[in-house]
């Protein structure tokens, strides 16, 4: 097990902190069966998509725990160890608490490079401890006020079958070991999202039900200099993380893209979301306007800003072929002037994203699903990983690959094959990829209401944990056929710059030539570039195939 846990600190790659990954948080009275959701994309060009796990534990009293960061693998020290763990599957233990996260950063000044808890060990450690998501928010306070919290400002999605709270937390710099926070939970029929921009503003400070937060949160933003009104006006967000034209655009328009797709009335918000009108803050939360499925929670996730004028189909930057990815850097320099690629949550630099599912009606070990999915969010499959299981499905399995270490067995690396092979004339191979995509999520959605129906006709725990292991495997492995079975056709069909289309062998012969299209580029694609050659390219010959 320490083996396990050491390899994947050391192999997870450095996250870019810098605009790096979207959750969305999702009530139960938002949903059409009542679970709560979150979400999470974890977006590093160097991050490999795999499925982490801990095992249940006992431990002896005087045990420690090591801590590495969970960015770069440096040690940090050592914590002490309770008398049991939880099994932990990616981000979500067995009784369904699953927590997700986006770094904001927040003042700089107030990160303590001597303290042991960084936020990803914040979040991996939690899982194993924690039996509900306020107890999760006590036992990452206790964390951090014992052992200091090493990383820049972060945002949580901490979620369990009841609640769902969003909590935002920043370090309070070397000279004050511990960090300052607030947690609210998400009211019910609504659903809120961060993205790398700290989100909560004013906040109620005597509804505990509701809003926690750390004692000296406020004191201590005064004593910083950071704030100097009244108690009731304090503004978390403007103290410790002010907004700029970077944190709208590349992150708050994120989240607003996301509320767009359930809530009509958010367009309002269009231009702050762009940069442009920054004292309008866009609300923490927002209603639905009809309750959501999981797989309309799955779209969310599916976005580059369609129906908003941020649409990345509809500038230059697409291409001939409409493609929704941006080649980093972010932003570049032109004649002194710095200009921007936009930043979506569908982005090519994604290692894993995932749906946390949580039912309170059903028994913790099936109640909770990990709708896991590697790669780029727009292309991925979201294939259904209980929280009960005892081992990981192989395709996602740690030590399969790594990012300079390509397996044949590895969804990673099989899914970015596709994706990658399609940003080269996206328009043409989406569909395919949306059909079949779409094919297999349909069908994990009923799949997981039979293994529902399963699970209440297997009364031993052990025999439940077995079924569901082996169900998750299944999954994961028929997900990972039927995108080799993609790959294999786009690449036949779309190789060269040709489409081409198979033809039936008719009686009596071998082989027939499949017929071929040759679409080129796209007139648009076609007038820019005789806008900027002139009659370079001019045929001054007679008519030709």
């Amino acid at each position: 097990m320490k083996k396990i846990i050491f390899s994947f600190l050391i192999t997870a790659a450095l996250y870019n902190t810098s605009n790096a990954c979207t959750n969305f948080l999702i009530s139960k009275g938002a949903t059409t069966d009542g679970s709560t959701m979150i979400t999470y994309a974890a977006d590093s060009h160097t991050l490999y998509g795999e499925l982490y796990y801990w095992d249940a534990a006992k431990h002896v009293s005087g045990d420690s725990l090591k801590v590495y960061e969970w960015d770069t693998g440096k040690y940090l020290g050592k914590i002490k160890q309770v008398k049991e763990t939880y099994r932990v599957v990616g981000n979500i233990n067995q009784h369904q608490v699953a927590i997700g996260e986006t770094t904001y950063g927040g003042r700089q000044e107030l990160v303590d490079t001597t303290a042991i808890m960084d936020y990803g060990s914040l979040i991996y450690i939690t899982l194993q401890r924690a039996r509900t998501a306020r107890e999760a928010i006590k036992i990452m306070d206790e964390l951090v006020a014992e052992y200091g919290y090493y990383s820049s400002g972060e945002s949580f999605s901490i979620a369990d079958p009841e609640e769902v709270w969003i909590m935002e937390m920043i370090g309070k710099g070397l000279a004050n070991k511990g960090a300052v926070w607030v947690a609210q939970r998400v009211p019910d029929g609504y659903i809120s999202g961060h993205a790398n921009q700290s989100r909560i503003t004013t906040f109620t400070q005597n509804d505990p039900e509701n809003c926690l937060f750390s004692s000296d949160v406020i004191e201590f933003a005064r004593e910083q200099g950071y704030f100097d009104g009244k108690d009731k006006n304090f503004d978390f967000s403007a103290a410790y993380a002010p907004l700029d034209f970077g944190g709208a655009r590349f992150c708050e328009a994120r989240v607003y893209s996301g509320f767009k797709k359930v809530n009509a009335e958010i367009v309002e918000y269009e231009q702050h979301a762009m940069g442009y009108e920054l004292e309008s803050r866009m609300p923490l939360w927002v209603k639905v306007d009809k309750k959501i499925t999981v797989k309309d929670v799955m779209g969310l996730m599916r976005d580059y800003f369609q129906n908003t004028p941020m649409d990345m189909t509809k500038d230059f930057g697409a291409g001939s072929n409409a493609c929704i990815v941006r080649w980093r850097p972010l932003t570049w320099e032109v004649d002194g002037k710095t200009y921007f690629n936009e930043r979506a949550i569908s982005t090519q630099q994604t290692g894993f994203s995932f749906v946390a599912q949580m039912r309170d009606w059903l028994p913790d070990p099936v109640g909770g699903i990990l709708w896991f999915g590697v790669d780029d969010t727009y292309s991925t499959v979201y294939t259904p990983v209980f929280c009960g299981i005892s081992k990981t499905p192989h395709v996602f399995e740690v030590g399969n690959g790594g990012m300079m270490d390509f397996s044949e067995t590895s969804a990673f690396w099989l899914f970015n094959q596709v994706s990658n092979f399609a940003y080269t004339r996206y328009n043409l191979m989406i569909p395919h990829i949306q059909e079949k995509q779409s094919l297999l999520e349909d069908g994990y959605v009923s799949r997981v209401m039979e293994i529902d129906e399963k699970i209440k006709k297997i009364e031993n725990e052990e025999e439940q944990i077995a079924y569901l292991t082996q169900a998750s495997a299944e999954m994961g492995q028929n997900t990972f056929d039927e995108w080799k079975s993609l790959y294999h056709f786009l690449f036949a069909r779309y190789m060269d710059g040709n489409v081409k289309t198979k033809r039936e062998v008719p009686a009596g012969y071998i082989y027939v030539e499949p017929d071929i299209e040759q679409p080129g580029y796209s007139d648009y694609w076609y007038k820019k570039l005789v806008d900027e050659t002139g009659e370079k390219f001019l045929y001054q010959g007679e008519e030709s195939h």
